[in-house]
């Protein structure tokens, strides 16, 4: 397991910035990319419209930031190696059920393999829409303030799309809350 971690950390580096690049003009070489927009720290990105971002779901389909125009999200990037992550996502999947008819919509973004990301989700019963990818996943963390890569790391954006709020570190269910309710 340490040998994946380590692997993962050093293919990161490998790619840099420029994996969104290799991703985007070799595997789809028609899809031109955008040009990313980092921001230098997760706070610098508060108050900001969200980055735009497209990922795969674990089933397949592909996912937009733009899909969740007119909801507050709470994004939360984790891996199935990140046993911080593991242990937040039982109370984020209740946070989704319990406020997702007030609006609250929480979307996990895996930096993991897809199979291994169906298979923890499958196995835990999370009912949140998850997202599954590597450097594109890297990519999307970097534009949303996350320039270290750790794990978990959270972002509240409001229904207009701007960032309120971003969390390196597992989160707890007050902080979402306090955090949420002023949103609705």
């Amino acid at each position: 397991m340490k040998h994946g971690v380590a692997w993962l950390f050093v293919l990161a580096g490998l790619l840099g910035a420029g994996g969104g690049w290799l991703f985007n003009h070799v595997m789809w070489p028609d899809d031109p990319a955008p040009e990313p927009v980092y921001a230098a720290t997760p706070q610098a990105l508060v108050g900001q419209v969200r980055p735009a971002f497209r990922l795969g779901r674990i089933d397949g389909q592909w996912v937009s930031a733009s899909d969740f125009d007119g909801q507050v999200l709470l994004l939360n990037f984790w891996a199935t190696w990140c046993a911080p992550c593991r242990e937040e996502m039982p109370m984020l999947n209740q946070l989704h059920n319990t406020y997702a008819e007030a609006g609250l919509n929480v979307v996990g973004i895996a930096l993991d393999d897809v199979e291994q990301a169906r298979t923890f989700v499958a196995e835990t019963g999370v009912n949140y829409p998850i997202l599954v990818g590597m450097a594109d996943v890297m990519e999307t963390g970097r534009q949303y303030g996350n320039a270290t890569g750790l794990l978990p790391y959270s972002v509240l954006v409001d229904r207009a799309g701007v960032v309120r709020w971003t969390k390196l570190g597992p989160v707890t269910e007050d902080e979402v809350l306090r955090q949420f309710e002023p949103l609705l």
